[in-house]
């Protein structure tokens, strides 16, 4: 596997060509429940925040990649590491496909690509997440790329439906890195 791509798909910078889908996704109040916003974004914010996009994960702590197929050149979502503690090796892993695109293995191929990275070029010791227990669809996915549930924070999340709870995953890179 080429680093950051493969036959189908390919993890690119954000370009500013992006905004439009961007904005669509992060101002999406339906997906707002998997993570932490609570308020739109601007245009003008997710502009500056493409433009900040090239800084290294070593000052801004998160790198953002856009998934793009490489057939069509469309994107078809997000994939993030952020909370990176380069001293402990660790980053939290994020995914965003977007719903036309679920289900046809898309998310699957991101985690693999986005793994490969993190454990092979950043040599993190460790990735987690934290996912919602009722995404079911998110679950299966992380059991099967090999992530272990360490726990469950109860009533974790506050949402339309009174507090949800969140299960905390987690995969240690089975390379030893110094």
């Amino acid at each position: 596997m080429t680093l950051l791509r493969n036959d189908s798909i390919r993890l690119r910078a954000l370009e500013p060509e992006d905004l439009d889908i961007l904005y669509r996704w992060e101002n999406n109040t339906d997906l707002w429940r998997y993570g932490s916003t609570l308020a739109p974004f601007s245009r003008f914010i997710l502009k500056e925040y493409i433009a900040e996009s090239h800084r290294d994960i070593y000052e801004t702590r998160q790198v953002r990649f856009m998934v793009e197929r490489i057939d069509t050149h469309q994107p078809i979502g997000l994939a993030d590491l952020f909370d990176f503690d380069p001293h402990h090796r660790r980053a939290a892993i994020g995914l965003l496909i977007d719903m036309p695109f679920q289900q046809q293995g898309f998310g699957w191929q991101t985690m693999q690509i986005l793994q490969e990275y993190a454990f092979s070029f950043l040599q993190l010791h460790q990735l987690y997440a934290h996912i919602p227990v009722q995404n079911e669809y998110c679950i299966k996915l992380f059991n099967r790329l090999g992530y272990l549930l360490q726990g469950t924070f109860k009533d974790w999340l506050l949402t339309d439906e009174g507090y949800a709870d969140i299960a905390l995953y987690q995969k240690i890179n089975s390379k030893k890195v110094l």
